[in-house]
């Protein structure tokens, strides 16, 4: 089986610094894309939790677009709050993107390495041409 690895060196962390792993990894089918912050261009955007989500889940989602995947094929989702108490905002702002297709998921509270509430990965699958 192939591994094929996407995005790798393409990623870009706090300050512009170049990420040490791959946007995402497929492999019969399954994707695995990494954790995803609300971060464009090297630089964490937006203030509140609703506004995080949406950046977050976008590029989550962006990734696995590119790969060939859609929200139709997300399997799971991972998802690190900063604050557990914006549990429910951020369950309004994944409903709009996985409502028709609600993947399985896991939520915990988790302090983050960068300054943001929100951090998603996900795993997706479609079966191989």
């Amino acid at each position: 089986m192939t591994i094929i690895r996407h995005g790798v060196g393409d990623g870009k962390g706090s300050a512009g610094r170049k990420l040490p792993f791959a946007k995402a990894t497929e492999a019969g089918g399954w994707l695995y894309v990494s954790g995803q912050t609300p971060m464009k261009d090297g630089e964490i955007q937006g203030h509140g939790i609703v506004e995080q989500a949406h950046i977050a889940i976008q590029n989550m989602l962006e990734i696995a677009k590119d790969a060939g995947y859609g929200p139709e094929h997300i399997m799971r989702v991972g998802v690190w709050l900063d604050d557990p108490r914006d549990f429910w905002s951020f369950n309004g702002v994944f409903e709009q993107y996985f409502g028709e297709n609600p993947p399985a998921r896991c939520c915990v509270e988790s302090r983050m390495v960068v300054d943001c509430k929100v951090e998603v990965d996900c795993i997706g699958y479609k079966a191989p041409e």
